[in-house]
């Protein structure tokens, strides 16, 4: 063995009472999100809202908060209580025999639920794909206004923080990710296709 995780497993930084997630958006979003403490307007309700636990999938995903849209990055401290509501909601994004009974099952559960959960490729500090899977979130309707009226508890412009963590990494620097296994019930890792070991 390689000591690698196991394929797909919630990795976050999360204490007894919260999960640190991450998004980035445009300096007009990020602003007043950290000025009101959740989600406010320009931010919109009316598209998917995608929660990611692994910065560095978040640095990839927004190019070390350099593209366009994605020049702020946000550190999101959302409830345990919260994120496992979410989980449970959840349907694959994709038809997984393994966890629905059929295609039809699938189709109706992903057109009837409010979370969809992706498990992409992790990230290293070099950007490029690691063997293991990182999850990713979608939030819609109902659940994302949840998560902007109920699930935050506070939210921090990391932005400067992923300068330096950049500026490290080009200058050879080691650096590591801080997220940790995250504890699931059994029933909940199969629910949302998380390896058991």
């Amino acid at each position: 063995m390689d000591g690698n995780p196991p394929l797909r497993q919630v990795r976050a930084v999360f204490d007894d009472q919260t999960v640190t997630v991450y998004q980035a958006y445009s300096a007009e979003i990020a602003e007043a999100a950290v000025g009101a403490g959740t989600f406010v307007p320009p931010f919109k309700l009316t598209r998917m809202t995608w929660i990611k636990p692994s910065f560095f999938w978040m640095m990839y995903r927004s190019g070390w908060a350099t593209k366009p849209g994605r020049e702020r990055v946000l550190s999101i401290r959302v409830t345990r209580e919260g994120l496992e509501d979410a989980l449970q909601s959840a349907c694959l994004s994709h038809f997984d025999p393994d966890v629905y009974p059929s295609h039809e099952e699938w189709t109706r559960r992903r057109d009837t639920s409010p979370v969809r959960i992706q498990w992409d490729p992790e990230r290293g500090p070099d950007l490029e794909p690691l063997l293991w899977r990182s999850i990713q979130v979608g939030l819609g309707d109902i659940a994302a206004r949840k998560y902007v009226a109920e699930w935050i508890t506070d939210i921090t412009d990391v932005t400067d923080r992923v300068r330096e963590t950049h500026r490290d990494v080009e200058q050879g620097r080691d650096v590591a990710a801080a997220e940790r296994p995250y504890p699931l019930s059994d029933t909940l890792a199969a629910h949302i296709e998380a390896s058991l070991t």
